[in-house]
């Protein structure tokens, strides 16, 4: 049986591994590198940010953590963006699946994020406000639909006052809207 689970993940890790990526398998815990002082905290749901974060983390070697929720997200995507615009319009802040266990152990992070609805999603809100990035210096880099930045840098500075924070950088990664326009289109035609 531990044969057969050793096997599957080896199948499912060796494209990741030639293409130079570390696939994420465990619980969100930071994952070291080396004892590095940076750390690479994300949240993606459709991929995008994820891919930056694993090339940022292997150039950097970095430590690892993917922000998640404790309830995720629907899979559904137009019930994710319903959830989205709830959560920012009543404030919410959704309960985190874990922390950083140690974020006293770094000097650096790179937070990554898409935008939704123009502005950070609560669950990023939700780590930022969790964690004391007090004279941390933080490097966000964003993905977003074509839309820009929206308020996202405010946010950050915000839920992050005493954080370092240096220019983001932003890249327009809308794959999962436009899917979802061609699709419909085609099942309209």
């Amino acid at each position: 049986m531990q044969a057969e689970i050793d096997r599957r993940r080896l199948l499912i890790g060796l494209p990741a591994a030639m293409a130079g990526l570390t696939l994420v398998s465990d619980p969100p815990q930071a994952q070291e590198a080396g004892g590095s002082s940076t750390l690479v905290a994300y949240f993606s749901r459709s991929g995008n940010t994820r891919v930056i974060a694993l090339h940022v983390r292997r150039i950097r070697q970095a430590a690892l953590f993917e922000i998640e929720p404790a309830i995720p997200f629907p899979e559904d995507y137009e019930q994710t963006v319903a959830q989205a615009r709830r959560d920012i319009d009543e404030g919410h802040l959704p309960e985190l699946a874990q922390t950083v266990e140690d974020i006293s152990r770094y000097d650096t992070i790179y937070l990554g994020l898409p935008i939704w609805g123009m502005t950070a999603p609560s669950v990023v809100r939700a780590f930022l406000r969790a964690h004391d990035l007090s004279g941390k210096i933080l490097h966000p880099f964003i993905t977003h639909g074509g839309y820009g930045l929206g308020d996202s840098m405010d946010i950050i500075r915000t839920f992050a006052p005493r954080a370092d924070v240096q220019p983001p950088f932003s890249m327009e990664a809308d794959q999962e809207r436009k899917t979802m326009e061609q699709v419909r289109g085609w099942l309209s035609a």
